[in-house]
């Protein structure tokens, strides 16, 4: 029986060679401009992608470089593909598959702005000329790889005019049914790898991705099941809003999902991709299953609650965790009582302390693999190592409400706001785009963080190597891969590294709320935390600039921290407080409870006869901290003094006595270590403020 087996298995092997020699090699013809080509790289005939991708398809594919540089796809343009030698060789290499990445150049103003609407006639044309000898020809349409900031006309011109293209290639997809590879989608947050001059063009490891890019579409073969750690185990779904899954898998399969007594599929795109979204769940705090499977694979989470869930992000004062706290021990220790808290805590790779990265740090770093968590369930050691803030925010709404609350927290030490933004929102927005590159010398970013980056970075000799601290980084390596997951809401702390420019962050920070809503599609609450007090003379008019944002943002909140800082400390260990502060904004307004969920914030002013009455919304029960005389009123007069004010409670309105000098502004708490003493009934504190008076 084993002899005829062993018979069996040496003619079955003879067989498959006798196929495997008789089977034709698939031939690939590679069609492009100078990124097909391998302009700039040391190697092209090893190093550009086609050289890359004939390696990884194997012997049974013959790929055929057919790039050439400046060559536009528009029969009109300055160097038309059609009309060059490499467009007759192509014809007469009689391929199998085509893969097509033209567009680059006909991004130039000598090009687009003549012959824009030629592009789509002119690409169908081509593909119906490659089709002639072969109509059973595959082809594969990439959209463009792209064109980073140092490019001299990127403002100009040819960010708009790019883009434009991209959607025209698009256009070439849905009108012929071709699959589209998207390089920008893989290339877009690697600065690292279009290291360049023009910024457009792939260094050997971006022509690898490329590569890689192209042999996934080709092959379908994208490694399997794989999800976003945002799900897991110990989740928790938002309640009252759409549950969408999303994730890859090989192209082409079937993903099938059971969630909530339904079941759905969706088959796997051509770029690996599939989602899949189930009606919004109502709450649940009695752990339900959510099962995916996928071919051969098959992911269970068996612990899954229905609440809310809300994202915690910011900088170190963010990140600061519960055992370095004030109380923190107390809080900790209760934490296997509110089994209703489920935490997701993302550690970063290495932190920016003031160390040189080693050799493995930098390519995590650029590799956006810099971010790792998983949901996990509350308990002592777990809420210990928590963000102090985050914590307590979500103690004291599941006490509140019991139920299920789910918390993420994804905070980095020193992080500016540029980090936090999406590429594209700065490359759009004409006040933000030159932050981008070189960044490390740029003044958007405050001298401190540049500072930091450079000795994080100083084993690295390119400009490029990337960084928590720079633009776009952490929404690119850290929130973008949360993105759709419904939350309910997002605390923030951050804007000690942007304090020194008040202006800048005047405009950022409400651009940042907006653009991270439309990642998520939705309007949901921003509730973040005033600087406290610290000697460092720019805070007083930082947190003014706070104060007002909240006027400018929608649907937001400000927690006042003023009175718990520390002079010469930027991490006050009073951490529970801010959390609870922030907390009463949510269940005020999220949650209904009938409470002052704020200190006094300046409303208006009216002068009475020799006095001056100042307003303030939530302003029932003003009064001293301490029963004394208020502290912190001044004015600042028309020749630039500052002369403290006598000030006066009065039926909820301070009043103070109008001096006999030329007046140019009223404020409140102005100095860095805020000597303002004004609470309302619930002993929360009065933001500082700096008014004009007419």
């Amino acid at each position: 029986m084993k002899r005829n087996s062993l018979l069996y298995f040496l003619l079955f092997s003879l067989i498959s060679l006798s196929h495997a020699w008789a089977q034709e090699t698939i031939k690939v013809a590679t069609i492009g401009d100078s990124v097909t080509e391998g302009l700039g790289l040391e190697e092209p005939s090893t190093q550009a992608y086609p050289a890359v991708l004939q390696r990884l398809l194997g012997d049974g594919y013959k790929v055929k470089n057919f790039g050439l540089s400046g060559a536009t796809l528009l029969r009109n343009g300055h160097r038309p593909y059609d009309k060059t030698q490499e467009f007759k060789e192509v014809i007469d290499f009689q391929a199998d598959i085509a893969v097509i990445h033209l567009g680059l150049n006909d991004t130039d103003p000598r090009n687009f702005p003549n012959y824009r609407d030629e592009f789509v006639a002119d690409y169908l044309w081509l593909i119906d000329t490659l089709k002639t000898n072969n109509p059973d020809l595959e082809v594969f349409i990439c959209n463009l790889s792209p064109i980073f900031t140092g490019h001299p006309r990127f403002s100009s011109s040819t960010f708009t005019w790019y883009h434009a293209v991209r959607q025209l290639i698009e256009q070439v997809a849905e009108a012929t049914g071709l699959p589209l590879i998207d390089l920008y989608a893989s290339l877009h947050n690697r600065p690292d790898l279009i290291t360049d001059a023009p910024t457009l063009h792939p260094n050997k490891g971006g022509a690898a991705l490329i590569a890689k890019t192209v042999q996934q579409h080709l092959t379908g073969d994208f490694g399997g099941l794989k999800l976003p750690p945002v799900f897991g185990e110990y989740m928790v779904v938002q309640r009252d809003k759409p549950f969408q899954i999303w994730g890859t898998a090989n192209a082409g399969t079937s993903v099938e999902v059971t969630w909530n007594q339904q079941k759905k599929e969706a088959t796997v795109d051509v770029d690996g991709h599939w989602e899949l979204s189930f009606p919004a769940p109502s709450l649940n705090p009695k752990p339900q299953s959510l099962i995916i499977k996928n071919d051969d694979e098959e992911l269970h989470f068996d612990n899954v609650l229905v609440g809310d869930v809300w994202l915690a992000a910011g900088q170190s004062n963010m990140e600061f965790p519960l055992k370095n706290a004030l109380r923190g021990d107390s809080l900790a220790n209760l934490a296997d009582q509110q089994q209703n808290i489920r935490l997701l805590q993302f550690d970063s790779y290495a932190r920016t302390d003031n160390v040189a990265w080693d050799s493995v740090t930098l390519k995590k770093a650029n590799e956006l693999d810099f971010f790792e968590g998983e949901w996990t369930q509350n308990n002592k050691d777990n809420a210990l190592d928590f963000s102090a803030v985050a914590y307590a925010f979500a103690n004291d709404i599941a006490e509140e409400q019991h139920i299920p609350i789910g918390i993420i927290n994804l905070s980095v030490g020193g992080s500016p706001q540029l980090a936090w933004l999406p590429r594209l929102s700065l490359e759009k927005n004409a006040d933000f785009v030159q932050s981008l590159h070189p960044w490390r010398l740029s003044d958007y970013l405050m001298g401190w963080c540049r500072m930091r980056a450079n000795k994080n970075l100083e084993l690295t000799d390119s400009p490029f190597q990337q960084h928590p601290y720079a633009p776009a980084y952490i929404y690119e390596a850290g929130l973008a891969p949360l993105a759709p997951f419904s939350l309910r809401g997002m605390i923030w702390y951050q804007g000690e590294s942007d304090a020194e420019n008040v202006e800048l962050y005047s405009r950022l920070f409400p651009y940042f709320v907006e653009e991270i809503r439309e990642q998520w599609n939705d309007d949901f609450p921003f509730y973040y935390v005033q600087l406290s007090s610290i000697e460092r003379p720019s805070w007083p008019y930082f947190r003014d600039v706070q104060r007002r944002l909240l006027q400018e943002v929608p649907n937001s909140g400000m927690a006042v921290t003023s009175d718990i800082g520390d002079p010469h400390d930027v991490h006050p260990r009073e951490k529970l407080e801010v959390g609870q502060r922030l907390a009463r904004w949510a269940l005020h307004e999220q949650y209904g409870r009938d409470i002052v969920f704020s200190g006094p914030l300046f409303k208006d002013y009216r002068v009475v006869n020799d006095r001056l009455e100042v307003l303030f919304d939530h302003n029932e029960g003003l009064r001293s901290t301490d029963g004394q005389e208020l502290q912190g009123f001044a004015f600042q007069t028309l020749d630039g003094q500052h002369i403290s004010a006598k000030a006066d409670i009065q039926d909820d309105k301070v009043v103070i006595e109008l001096p006999n000098v030329r007046l140019k502004t009223l404020v409140y708490g102005w100095d860095s270590v805020s000597q303002g003493n004004l609470v309302n009934q619930a002993g929360l504190p009065a933001s500082t403020f700096r008014i004009p008076l007419n």
